[in-house]
């Protein structure tokens, strides 16, 4: 059987939970010392994936930015930047979309059967759509990945991908970066959305690691108990 990829959750959030605010300007959690980090993450990963929702609403690259870093994944044998995933139930993505049109890399799309015809009419030409059969259920889409080579997912997004992720068991290791602000808008996009979880007052999270990132903090959590990935 084809091992799975260890699958790594990458999120900043505010201190009261919430990921975006309502505004069509784009909110930074972060800081310049902290997307360097992620950057760095992205850089040792083979595949980043990211909800529907999330191209649709943030339209990311998803791409290495360091030309270092780029460089040294090109000596190693790889492409510049991680190939890309991603999950959509109704296949309905604009072929535009930076997602699809930067970087030199395959792009993934898992849809149902019943978007199945519709995406690849429309990605067909620059993406490989996979049907997943009646839903889009996680473990075929690790499975399938672990198939395609991939070792190391990480997942950028957004809250219904970190959810499903989380409340299926199948996340390995979580990057929470803690913003210094508050959102306080209950309507706004959050980490996680209601769903019943193995992590929970009974099973507690192993809390691997702490670090100040100048105003933000990265806790860093492996939701198994399992050495790190």
């Amino acid at each position: 059987m084809t091992d799975r990829p260890s699958v790594l959750l990458s999120v900043a959030a505010s201190i009261d939970g919430y990921i975006d605010d309502n505004t069509d300007q784009r909110l930074l959690l972060s800081n310049d010392e902290d997307f360097d980090r992620v950057d760095e993450v992205r850089a040792g990963v083979d595949a980043i994936l990211v909800g529907a929702n999330t191209i649709r609403r943030d339209n990311p690259r998803l791409l290495v930015r360091s030309a270092e870093r780029r460089e040294q994944r090109q000596a190693a044998g790889l492409t510049e930047s991680p190939i890309k995933v991603t999950i959509s139930a109704s296949g309905n993505l604009d072929p535009s979309a930076s997602f699809f049109s930067t970087g030199d890399v395959d792009k993934i799309v898992y849809v149902p059967s019943s978007a199945s015809a519709k995406a690849t009419q429309t990605l067909g030409e620059i993406a490989t759509v996979v049907d997943s059969g009646p839903t889009v259920d996680l473990a075929f889409v690790l499975d399938d990945l672990g198939r395609r080579g991939i070792k190391r997912l990480m997942v950028e997004g957004g809250g219904t991908m970190h959810t499903q992720f989380l409340s299926a068991g199948l996340a390995d290791e979580i990057h929470l970066v803690v913003a210094p602000f508050l959102i306080g808008d209950s309507t706004a996009p959050r980490f996680i959305s209601d769903a019943k979880f193995p992590q929970n007052s009974s099973h507690r999270m192993n809390l691997a690691e702490v670090k100040q990132i100048g105003d933000v903090v990265l806790l860093r959590y492996l939701p198994r108990g399992a050495a790190s990935v």
